[in-house]
This record gives structure tokens, sequence and C-alpha cells, in this order.
């Protein structure tokens, strides 16, 4: 076979590197299109929790459980502590709704411990700290930034059934309010218990749903 040279070739090149970046942009779409209904991936990590101290965490362990993943970049760092303390302040109203909350960042379960022994901010915390050292959960949930090995600020929330129905994903500059988690929580489980029914902007507990239906169509 000739080789392909001279302007020729490097057109060639210029074609093939284009095709390569638009099937990629195409299936990194896909992926973030897809995190909705998606099933939680299988993992093992170590964790930290203040109760119980160190120990392993599988998926196995979430089955038939609401549960959250609130990933962040990393611990002794700026907006990190502030979010988890402002989860740790809700922490009660997440439990009285059988809400499982998981921290996740790159750091260990002995940093995690640290951080929590060092500081009155994070010795608040009393949901379970995960330790994805390998990247695994970060990487499958679609928040590792490769370039510094740490989490965008990913919040996901699983049904009993192990699937996705609330994700979101923020800059590392850009903190969370638990409250307004709180209150997605609240719509998703409403939903996931009053088929049929769904819930329109700003709901609340106690607000009127909507049943969609023809006799609806251009009267909201």
């Amino acid at each position: 076979m000739e080789a392909i040279g001279g302007v020729r070739g490097l057109t060639y090149l210029c074609i093939v590197i284009r095709e390569i970046i638009k099937n990629y942009n195409h299936l990194t779409t896909i992926q973030a299109m897809s995190i909705i209904n998606s099933q939680m991936p299988e993992f093992k990590v170590n964790a930290y929790r203040k109760d119980k101290g160190f120990f392993e965490v599988t998926n196995e362990d979430l089955k038939g459980k609401w549960s959250i993943f609130f990933f962040y970049p990393g611990d002794f760092t700026f907006v990190c502590p502030t979010e988890l303390a402002d989860l740790a302040d809700h922490y009660e109203e997440f439990q009285a709704l059988g809400v499982d909350i998981y921290s996740i960042s790159t750091d260990s379960h002995f940093v995690h411990k640290a951080w929590a022994d060092a500081t009155d901010t994070i010795a608040r915390v009393q949901y379970t700290m995960l330790a994805d050292m390998t990247f695994e959960l970060s990487y499958a949930m679609g928040v590792l930034g490769e370039e510094s090995g740490q989490a965008y600020r990913g919040t996901f929330l699983f049904n009993p059934e192990g699937e996705v129905k609330i994700a979101e994903i923020h800059d590392n500059g850009i903190g969370r309010d638990a409250s307004e988690l709180l209150r997605k929580v609240k719509a998703a489980k409403f939903v996931y218990e009053h088929p049929g029914q769904v819930c329109p902007a700003k709901w609340k507990e106690g607000d009127a749903t909507l049943k969609p239906s023809i006799d609806l169509v251009g009267k909201i």
C-alpha cells in the first residue's frame, strides 16, 4: 500500500482526528444523557464514619435503600467543609426520609478521620465518608478530573432499585445547598411512591402535584 504523504497526508490526518473528536463528543453526550435511570456501579471502597471507625462499603450494602453520593474535591480544603457541614445540619431530615448519605472524595479513609479529628466543622459529620482512592466511583459517575485526580462536585440520588433519579455536577468553585437537595429528594420520593403524579417547579412537601393527561394540555 502506497504511503500517504505531503499535503494529502496532512489533510487525511486532520479528517481522522476530526472524526475521532466528533465520535468522542458524541459518546460523552450519550453518557451525560443516559446517567438518569442508569444503575449504580459495582464498587468496594474503604470508608470512615464517626460512630463506626474504618470499614468497607460495597454496592451490595446499598441495595434496597435510598442513597446519595455526594462527591467533593478534597479534604482540608475550602468550599468542601462548608458543604459537608451543611449536609450534616440536615442529616436527621434525610435519615427521617430513609435516605443514607455518602460523601466521596479521592482521599483515603485515614485522611477522612484526620480531617474529622482536626476540625470542629467535620467533627459534626455523622454520615459515611467514602475513600475513592482508586478513582473507580468518580470515574464511573463521570465526575473525575483526570488531570487533578480529584472529583468535581457531583450529587447523585439512587432509588431502592439502584437507579439514578437525580444527577447534578458543579464546577469546583460552586458550592451546593443541602436544603435544595432535600427538597428534590422529597420530590423524587413522592413521584416514586405516587405513580402517575409529577412535581412542578418549586414543589415542596404538601404542595399540589400534577397528573399529566390530555385534559391538562395547554391548561397550565
